[in-house]
């Protein structure tokens, strides 16, 4: 049993007691009365899956009964990205939003962030997510705050150069895609600090070392779900991974298949309570991402749970070729390694039978080619014991994002 969580069981009680006398959602799937006060206890309740919030959506559009308070008390709307099938709508009432800005306190604070930061976030700011709550509480700590929406990413890099911006949020894709565009004026500029999140890249070394390099600016991975909150951040002393915010949460790693815990240092599924979205909270929601506790205590003397190499992969991405197991992120590790790769395209062909994994390279200006192919090639055999077919295509072909990347292709023949 965690240390952390022992503290959690008042607050855990405390919001069943409210969702239970009002949530058709979880009176339907928990009963209507449960007293958890223990480990043992906890660990009985069943799992939450986003099949079945979807499929609650869908059979009562548009928000479905994961609802506790009538919906005249709801402020907020927003939406998952859509990655893993359609998306889920989430609303917040006040207080749940309130408590989506504490979590930003924590974060900035992880992060060094002051009210003398000078903040920006190039995303769209539509219904999904993303840095919403971060922009609303870099704004209630005190920071200038710019929001980077409707613009291009030339107008984005200006906008960095004009206003003296210190503190970028977004994805680690778009933070390579602003490094890509601008060059070597990104690393005398005034930023300092990239918080990362959306997507497995900033614990990732050969990603996170490109882009200190290319920004000159310390790299922070950050990790939430719209539907669950922002609930994991890196601490500065300790680069490479982050800690869950389990004064806010409960988390468990476990395995995937039989759903039992797994050793510290082990590989497995991360399953999360959010404590304090109790207008439209989850209980023990399987989140599918797989992360690998680290055994060892923090330097920086949290004692939260801290996730060794940040989320390594999504299940529902791995990738099964020739007796092998491999997350798209693993792929990346070794691609980063070429200075010469400015974007990449994983193409598996699912066959059954015959499963073959074709990489698209694309690189960046008149680089040297000669071997290149062979040389990402026998990298990857080295690593994972398969060899991939590696292509070159041309400049600008491959697609860009500003939010999540879309890098792997499924296809059967």
């Amino acid at each position: 049993m965690p240390p952390i969580a022992a503290v959690s069981w008042p607050r855990l009680q405390a919001g069943l007691d409210e969702v239970l006398a009002s949530n058709a959602f979880y009176r339907t799937k928990l009963g209507i009365k449960l007293h958890v006060d223990s480990w043992e206890s906890y660990r009985q309740l069943p799992f939450t899956t986003k099949d079945e919030l979807q499929t609650d959506q869908a059979d009562q559009p548009p928000y479905g009964t994961n609802l506790t308070c009538p919906l005249t008390h709801y402020r907020r709307c927003h939406q998952t990205s859509g990655s893993t099938g359609q998306p889920l709508r989430w609303l917040d009432t006040a207080a749940s939003w309130n408590w989506l800005l504490d979590l930003w306190d924590t974060i900035f604070g992880m992060a060094g962030v002051t009210s003398a930061d000078r903040c920006f976030f190039p995303f769209s700011f539509g219904p999904f997510l993303g840095f919403w709550a971060a922009f609303e509480g870099a704004a209630r700590l005190g920071c200038f705050t710019l929001p980077g929406g409707g613009m291009t990413t030339q107008a984005r890099l200006q906008a960095i150069a004009d206003h003296g911006i210190t503190v970028v949020c977004c994805t680690p894709t778009y933070a390579m895609r602003l490094a890509e565009a601008g060059g070597t004026r990104l690393a005398s500029s005034p930023v300092r600090a990239l918080i990362l999140a959306g997507e497995p890249g900033a614990s990732v070394d050969s990603v996170r070392q490109m882009l200190e390099a290319a920004w000159g600016a310390r790299v922070f991975d950050h990790w939430g779900m719209s539907e669950l909150g922002s609930l994991g951040m890196e601490c500065r002393e300790n680069p490479g991974g982050f800690h869950l915010l389990e004064d806010h949460c409960i988390s468990e790693v476990l395995d995937p298949i039989g759903g039992d815990p797994v050793t510290p240092g082990s590989e497995g599924e991360l399953v999360v309570t959010n404590l304090g979205r109790w207008g439209s909270p989850l209980i023990r929601y399987r989140t599918g991402d797989r992360v690998r506790v680290d055994p060892e205590p923090c330097p920086c003397g949290r004692p939260w749970q801290r996730l060794a190499g940040g989320v390594l992969g999504r299940t529902d991405d791995l990738i099964f070729i020739r007796g092998n197991n491999v997350y798209p992120s693993m792929i990346e590790a070794v691609v980063r390694r070429f200075p010469a790769v400015r974007e990449f395209q994983i193409e598996v062909d699912a066959t059954p039978g015959r499963t073959e994994l074709l990489l698209h390279l694309e690189l960046a200006g008149p680089v040297e080619r000669q071997g290149l192919e062979e040389a990402v090639a026998r990298e990857i055999q080295t690593a994972f014991h398969f060899r991939p077919q590696v292509r070159l295509v041309p400049p600008g072909s491959l697609p860009r994002s500003e939010m999540k990347s879309r890098r792997l292709l499924r296809k059967l023949s």
